[in-house]
């Protein structure tokens, strides 16, 4: 248990995605930290044996988050399993390559749903909450896809994550004199499935040429910038995007 601890034991967390790489590293060092995480990801199965096999603090929840009615179901079992949520980390996403003319109604509307809306939904219900006790921590995942236009993601991913940057310089702005940070995080590959499965061998070798450290971006890199942001460390930074992209923009 780090120092943040001393601070953040109790609080109530909940991380998008959390089944995923970059979710799970999240969820792992809010555990260490004391928190009581809440384990949001649509593949039940697989998230419900990660929260089961990381103890009493962390439970598993499954719906749709694309859903505004089912997120207001989902956060009010939250809510009455483990407390008010102090800090929200919307993870989830999912990789688009398509460009914009290989890019259908039903493709962009999957990715915005999974990407910006559950985001949006999510903060509409913890947001209340935080204003009432003068706190909160609201961390988003933005990409690097954002700044440049996606070098390698698609139409819909890009435009998703740059709407990701906007919805937390707004929650910033409103949020600010209660006590409540938005920031996001702009990771650049990580190494997750949609390096290791969704790009091939060809188009990795020419990323990592193009990174100036040499390499991909580990999980644990993005789940200690969500540490750093979750504590009160981080009190007076809001409506900030982190780049975690080892050197690929510099800005």
């Amino acid at each position: 248990m780090s120092d943040t601890a001393k601070v953040l034991l109790g609080k109530v967390a909940l991380v998008t995605g959390a089944a995923g790489t970059m979710g799970l590293a999240a969820v792992r060092v809010l555990l260490e930290d004391g928190c009581k995480v809440a384990l949001v990801d649509f593949n039940h199965a697989r998230n419900k044996a990660l929260a089961d096999e990381l103890g009493p603090n962390a439970a598993a929840f499954s719906f749709d988050i694309s859903d505004a009615e089912a997120v207001q179901e989902g956060h009010a079992r939250i809510v009455q399993t483990l407390g008010t949520v102090d800090i929200l980390v919307n993870n989830a996403g999912i990789l688009s390559n398509n460009k914009v003319e290989a890019t259908d109604a039903q493709e962009w509307r999957r990715v915005m749903g999974a990407n910006l809306d559950g985001a949006f939904y999510l903060s509409q219900q913890v947001v209340p909450a935080m204003k009432a006790q003068r706190f909160g921590r609201i961390i988003n995942t933005s990409s690097l896809a954002a700044k440049t236009g996606g070098l390698t993601a698609g139409t819909a991913y890009s435009v998703s994550k740059g709407a990701m940057s906007a919805l937390t310089f707004s929650l910033a702005r409103e949020l600010a004199s209660f006590g409540v940070t938005a920031n996001a995080i702009a990771p650049a590959y990580v190494k997750t499935p949609m390096i290791t499965e969704q790009l091939n061998e060809e188009q990795r070798q020419k990323l990592l040429k193009d990174i100036p450290v040499g390499r991909f971006c580990e999980p644990e890199e993005f789940a200690h910038v969500v540490r750093f942001l979750a504590s009160p460390l981080a009190g007076f930074i809001t409506g900030e995007i982190i780049d975690i992209n080892g050197g690929l923009l510099m800005d």
